[in-house]
């Protein structure tokens, strides 16, 4: 069959191809510590599991509305008013199977050809995949490790121009851990104010950020009117199968998006909503161990990468990702993440992966046990003290 052209557009997410290599090397009998994916490996909490279950029982597999049940919409609208500040209403919440629909649906809606999308670099690789493939002109502006990976706000300015449509942000960050600061995000409405330009704000990780306070753009007034949030289940509550995520955005625009989800995937399962009510509504105790987890794993790891021969690695503000500095080793980032694959059965991301600014860098993901951390730091060690030598 011949594809359609728009599918040479389309990229992918490298965290996914590295694990089905890493999965063949342990077919083979190795043993690999995977530091590579994105995923909180702890198990949904008890409650949250046991309404799922209790819906189901009550036989909550039919169909739903496309925009997501309103008892899932009312509870969403509570939360991100309580979290943000603000005053969300059911009908600006659309929910969705995972997130990352609310990612392309948004671009895919509001991005004609020609028009620019500013996005972050390095950033998580579906950013510029979805602006390409809907034709959008993806530019990119970079984050770099002598400012904590946050932008500098004149480069910022002068990526912005009047064919600015969308502003992705990030914050905390994949795959850096940098987190923007409140007047990073002045600078940004200031840009997206003066250009008329949507702002897409994927606030993901905002429950995992380890120093200081969570600012979200959904709390700037000026801003109510050309915003769009993301945000979900699968880090905080550790639901990444359950695919439950959720935008909030204008009414109007709301309405279109719920068509996109009509016309694509229909409605999201309902026992798994019920279940992301128990999750919001609920008892939030695991929430709060899990993160205290990752801070812990967090200074584990940064202090171990700092003492791997031509690693330098910054302390991540949020997240779950180390994203050292390896230049000092004189490999290429790919070349790199092979060969601690190969050689050392750690599976890891090149920063290249995330973008031309990735060059440089490598991504560990420490959503594992400390155990398998400290067992990866010492192989990564010797690793590279071989290409030392």
């Amino acid at each position: 069959m011949k594809l359609a052209e728009r599918m040479s557009r389309l990229g992918t997410e490298t965290a996914f191809e590295v694990l089905v290599k890493a999965r063949a090397l342990e077919a083979q009998g190795r043993d690999i510590v995977h530091l590579e994916v994105g995923e909180p490996d702890f198990p949904t909490a008890p409650n949250i599991v046991e309404a799922g279950i209790r819906a189901l029982r009550d036989g909550k597999t039919k169909y739903t509305p496309s925009a997501g049940i309103l008892e899932l919409r009312e509870v969403i609208a509570e939360h991100v008013s309580t979290t943000r500040g603000v005053s969300i209403t059911p009908n600006q919440v659309v929910v969705t199977p995972g997130a990352k629909p609310i990612m392309f649906f948004s671009i895919l809606a509001l991005v004609d050809a020609g028009d620019e999308v500013l996005y972050p670099n390095p950033g998580f690789p579906i950013y510029e995949s979805m602006i390409n493939y809907c034709g959008g002109t993806p530019v990119p502006y970079v984050l770099r490790e002598e400012n904590n990976f946050r932008f500098d706000p004149d480069e910022f300015r002068a990526k912005a121009n009047p064919k600015t449509k969308m502003i992705i942000i990030n914050s905390p960050q994949n795959p850096t851990g940098g987190v923007l600061e409140p007047d990073d995000l002045q600078v940004i409405a200031e840009v997206a104010n003066k250009y008329d330009a949507v702002i897409f704000t994927d606030e993901i990780y905002n429950e995992m950020l380890y120093d200081g306070k969570f600012s979200s753009l959904l709390s700037v007034p000026t801003l109510s009117e050309r915003l769009v949030m993301l945000d979900g289940f699968s880090k905080s509550y550790a639901m990444t199968g359950w695919r439950l995520g959720w935008g909030i955005m204008p009414a109007p625009l709301a309405e279109h998006i719920t068509r996109l989800q009509t016309n694509s995937n229909s409605c999201v399962a309902g026992f798994v909503q019920y279940a992301g009510i128990e999750a919001l509504k609920g008892p939030q105790d695991s929430v709060r161990q899990m993160v205290a987890a990752f801070k812990e794993r967090r200074d584990v790891i940064v202090e171990g990468l700092n003492a791997v021969p031509g690693f330098k690695c910054l302390k991540p503000r949020g997240a779950f990702y180390a994203f050292p500095n390896v230049r000092a080793t004189s490999w290429d980032s790919r070349k790199l993440a092979d060969y601690l694959l190969c050689e050392a059965g750690v599976a890891c991301l090149s920063g290249t992966a995330f973008g031309s600014a990735g060059e440089g860098y490598v991504r560990f993901s420490y959503a594992n046990s400390l155990e398998n951390i400290k067992k990866a730091l010492t192989r990564i060690r010797e690793a590279v003290e071989k290409i030392q030598d």
